[in-house]
């Protein structure tokens, strides 16, 4: 106990191995689903689907190890969803590319961010951006991360409105409640069930309510109420170890980099690409969830940040080699956060779980993602609070934010919204003639911004 306080500064961060160890399990609990959702991805565009199990466990294991140790932070990494898909159906589908060539960029991007961190352009860039755009982008994720609880658990649906909520009516007169619909009103019982412990202050409320979702799915699976469907996407909800415990051979995407076309303009395009989402992805769950849990200094940085941002980089060329797409500051990490996760330890234990999935695969397969929607949810109440932050008596701060707190969730994407705030918050400025509060590098990101919409 001693050595872990020693090396997390547990009591320095008033909290103890218990708080975190819970926190760190939480937050693996709400982003297990990216071991089974990334192979399935990466796997359309051609890689084997074992092997990138193999080689986004080991990436997320590693990646949230050098979190732990360089910047002893509770936030866990892992390969990022959008970045894969980017990489599947953009680079490979659309584009025409070989797997290995999207790896390649992968990993030229990895080390041009190793660089970024090195120099502090990338923590210039979070200290630049205004205090009230750090608490608008916290409760923007909030909003986005609330959005893709209520899609995984298929509570909210595609629609002609764009989206719209899931029909049980529908649902049982096409013969689907006992697949689709179940698991909605499970998730809608979940939600209720961790709102109830969070107002009770339960220990713990946000892991309890997964576990207990996920438990009322088996027994509805037991006694009938949910059928299993594998052809149609709905899987058995207990953990299947009848082909015993191994772990998927990490040969056949291991270091497979093809850097035939790194001179082209089309994969200097690609690695562009990726630098933007991952850039202000990991910056805006930085500020965010940081800002939720308090750890910004008064001027509203983030101690030991280049220690953050270098876990971040080197996970992402360290994940390419293994043979899985970038990798990132995940945003379930608020999950930990909320659970009162605030060192080191947390993304340790969840590193842990992380390298301990890679044989006990059907236990953390098996989780579903109505189960963690309720998590996810929650997480999103809570983060939204930093609303009351905001100075709403200045418009010139307050329309910025709300057009940053909009936009991540419509756009569907963290690095949209922060883009759209810090181009809102210099042209309001500067078109007020309160040009002097702008900082320069502010200017200089409004710019990139603008070209990026302009040329990609």
């Amino acid at each position: 106990m001693k050595v872990l306080d020693k090396l997390f500064h547990l009591k320095e961060n008033q909290t103890d191995i218990r708080t975190e160890v819970i926190a760190g399990i939480t937050t693996f609990m709400t982003m297990a689903y990216i071991l089974a959702v990334n192979p399935n991805i990466l796997s359309e565009a051609g890689m084997d689907r074992g092997a990138v199990f193999t080689a986004t466990a080991l990436a997320a294991f590693l990646g949230t190890c050098l979190m732990a140790l360089l910047a002893n932070y509770p936030f866990v990494l892992a390969p990022g969803m959008g970045l894969n898909a980017y990489l599947a159906y953009t680079v490979v589908g659309n584009m025409g590319y070989s797997w290995k060539v999207a790896l390649a960029a992968v990993f030229v991007e990895g080390l041009v961010f190793i660089v970024l961190s090195l120099t502090n352009v990338r923590e210039a860039i979070f200290n630049a951006i205004p205090m009230n755009l750090k608490h608008a982008v916290s409760v923007g994720i909030g909003l986005f991360i609330a959005f893709i609880g209520l899609q995984n658990a298929k509570i909210v649906v595609d629609s002609s409105t764009l989206v719209t909520i899931f029909s049980f009516k529908k649902s049982a007169d096409a013969g689907t409640f006992t697949t689709e619909g179940i698991t909605v009103l499970l998730a809608l019982v979940g939600i209720l069930f961790t709102a109830v412990l969070m107002v009770k202050k339960v220990k713990g409320n946000i892991l309890w309510g997964i576990l207990a979702t996920w438990l009322l799915g088996i027994v509805c699976q037991l006694v009938g109420l949910y059928k299993p469907n594998p052809e149609a996407g709905w899987f058995s909800l207990i953990p299947d170890f009848s082909n015993g415990i191994s772990v998927p051979s990490l040969s056949p995407v291991f270091a497979k980099l093809d850097f035939g076309d790194v001179l082209s303009i089309d994969f200097i395009t690609v690695i562009f690409a990726f630098l933007f989402v991952d850039l202000f992805d990991t910056l805006g769950t930085l500020i965010g969830v940081a800002s939720k849990a308090d750890m910004l200094d008064e001027k509203g940085r983030l101690p030991r940040i280049r220690g953050a941002l270098m876990a971040d980089a080197v996970g992402t060329t360290a994940g390419a080699v293994l043979g899985t797409s970038t990798v990132t500051t995940f945003v379930e990490s608020a999950a930990g956060v909320a659970e009162g996760g605030r060192t080191g330890l947390t993304a340790m234990v969840s590193a842990v779980l992380f390298g301990i999935s890679l044989i006990l695969s059907p236990v953390f397969l098996a989780i579903p993602s109505f189960a963690t929607a309720p998590a996810l949810v929650m997480v999103g109440f809570l983060m939204m609070t930093s609303i009351t932050k905001i100075d709403f008596k200045d418009l010139t701060e307050a329309i910025p934010a709300f057009i940053a707190i909009m936009a991540m969730p419509f756009m569907y994407s963290i690095s949209e919204g922060i883009a759209m705030g810090v181009i809102s918050y210099v042209v309001i400025n500067l078109v007020a003639g309160k040009y002097k509060k702008i900082s320069p590098l502010m200017y200089v990101l409004a710019i990139l911004f603008v070209a990026k919409y302009v040329m990609i």
